[in-house]
């Protein structure tokens, strides 16, 4: 699988999703090796996405079509400055991966130790269902120099909050303790109402 994560400050929130959904409508059928999407914009004015492809080169196929090209052009104008990209082809799922069920999405950026970070993933896999069910699926990509993008599917924004306050099992709340020593620089971008295709 290939993951490109793109990101931008928002300039005209209803440009941005009404470009979204445009490219569901009109280009989508077009882009073979497609898998997927999660996007949506932060409380502070930000836009994230994620797209998911079979491999880099479908992807790359897709972002060389003229109609791909036009319509980021104009996707872009709705954004203030220029969008980043980050992608991967390294992406480890946590359960069932992302789930077009979620009501919430939390996505991480930071680096970390990327070998004890995998470890601590089984621990939460073998953990989330019975102490966390909000939390219903998620994946990792990981880019150069071991820095990651984590994304997190949850049941709803309001579920989450309230998993955060209960009192983990001793393993899990090791193992999150544990995540806060081995990543750096973590930031959170939560995205309260999530466009899942």
């Amino acid at each position: 699988m290939f993951v490109q994560v793109i990101r931008g400050k928002v300039k005209d929130a209803d440009g941005v999703r009404r470009e979204w959904d445009r490219w569901e409508k009109d280009l989508k059928p077009g882009a073979a090796g497609y898998l997927g999407s999660t996007g949506g914009i932060t409380k502070d004015g930000q836009f994230v996405g994620v797209a998911r492809f079979e491999s880099a080169d479908a992807a790359r196929r897709n972002s060389q079509r003229p109609e791909q090209g036009e319509w980021f052009k104009a996707f872009s104008s709705h954004l203030a400055g220029d969008a980043s990209f980050a992608e991967s082809t390294e992406i480890d799922e946590m359960g069932p991966g992302g789930s077009n069920d979620a009501g919430f999405v939390q996505i991480m950026h930071g680096t970390a130790d990327k070998a004890r970070m995998r470890a601590l993933d089984k621990v939460f896999v073998e953990n989330m269902q019975s102490s966390r069910p909000d939390i219903i699926g998620g994946y990792t990509a990981w880019h150069e120099g071991d820095r990651f993008t984590a994304v997190n599917y949850f049941t709803s924004e309001a579920a989450a909050r309230e998993g955060e306050k209960k009192e983990l099992p001793g393993e899990l709340q090791k193992a999150f303790q544990e995540f806060g020593e081995i990543t750096k620089g973590v930031e959170f971008l939560d995205i309260p109402n999530p466009w899942l295709r």
